[in-house]
């Protein structure tokens, strides 16, 4: 005959491992389920890069509105992106930057593109542009507050 201590238990271990195979099953439906959700953002993600990129090649640099004036506006850098993409003038400050022996400060490149420096209500705006170009990307600034180009 059997022992009926041992179908108690039996029984106990039969109704732990019941327990634990409900648990893990609603465990592998979660993940599932958590799978094939990043499985569609991936798929938007991939969508919305792909429509930013056409976007983005297929416009060059916006213009907008200051002071109800056209200006161009600067485009961020991006990876093979030619410096033909600037306005002419930011055009210009680059090539001052780059034709220096080593980094410069506002007042060179302004003696270098034709700003008279010698008055600071004309550099100024030689400044803000160039940290513009900072901002995006174009070139670089140290902390002494001299530019260099990014490269």
């Amino acid at each position: 005959m059997l022992d009926p201590e041992l179908l108690e238990r039996i029984t106990a271990r039969r109704a732990e491992l019941d327990e634990l195979e409900e648990q893990l099953a609603m465990q592998l439906a979660e993940v599932r389920a958590e799978r094939d959700e990043l499985a569609v953002a991936e798929g938007v993600l991939e969508r919305i890069t792909g429509q930013l990129a056409k976007e983005r090649a297929s416009t060059g640099p916006v213009p907008g509105q200051v002071a109800g004036r056209a200006v161009m506006l600067i485009p961020h850098r991006e990876p093979g992106m030619e410096e033909d993409a600037l306005p002419w003038d930011y055009q210009r400050i680059i090539a001052a930057v780059r034709q220096a022996a080593g980094p410069v400060m506002a007042r060179e490149v302004g003696e270098v593109v034709g700003v008279d420096v010698s008055v600071k209500a004309k550099l100024e705006p030689l400044r803000s542009k160039l940290v513009r170009l900072v901002d995006r990307g174009w070139l670089r600034k140290l902390p002494d507050g001299r530019f260099t180009t990014r490269l």
